[in-house]
């Protein structure tokens, strides 16, 4: 039995990633407002940590390489991939942080930052030229979905229905 993915295509799968982390970072800015205690503020931020990881780590393995193939522009791939690299930064420094850490919030908070200004990037730019592109949006949704399923489980997801592992 399949089941149908939600998704238009991959950029409405990447950008419900993206949507979903702007209410993140909103709900961690109600927190901090709120005066809510570190433990709660630090499970968020680490949730925040996980999903951007899992989602920089879909786009990079499986997303850019293929719209890569086709717009051909390194300049905004190396732009992309040089904001992942100033995200992964600050996740790794907030997980070596403890929320009740000087500069902790402040940290997250800049990623926010970070990672609204690349979403911005790719909405405007890379998004539009995949779209415009002779690039198989629809037929990476699958892939990009059990590679997302894989990582935040640690287990191998199920090959998309119709496709047959291979044995090596």
């Amino acid at each position: 039995m399949s089941s149908t993915l939600a998704y238009e295509d991959a950029v409405d799968l990447l950008d419900a990633d993206h949507k979903m982390a702007q209410k993140q970072f909103l709900d961690y800015q109600g927190l901090c407002d709120d005066g809510a205690p570190s433990e709660a503020r630090q499970q968020l931020a680490l949730k925040i940590c996980q999903d951007l990881s899992v989602h920089t780590q879909i786009e990079e393995e499986i997303f850019y390489p293929r719209v890569q193939a086709v717009i051909q522009d390194e300049a905004l791939m190396d732009e992309a991939l040089r904001e992942h690299a100033e995200a992964k930064d600050a996740i790794a420094r907030i997980r070596d942080m403890q929320a009740t850490d000087a500069g902790y919030d402040d940290t997250v908070m800049q990623l926010g930052t970070t990672i609204m200004d690349h979403v911005m990037d790719e909405r405007e730019k890379m998004f539009l030229k995949a779209r415009y592109s002779t690039a198989d949006l629809r037929g990476l949704v699958p892939a990009l979905y059990a590679r997302k399923k894989e990582l935040q489980t640690g287990a191998p997801a199920p090959a998309p229905a119709g496709k047959k592992k291979v044995k090596s």
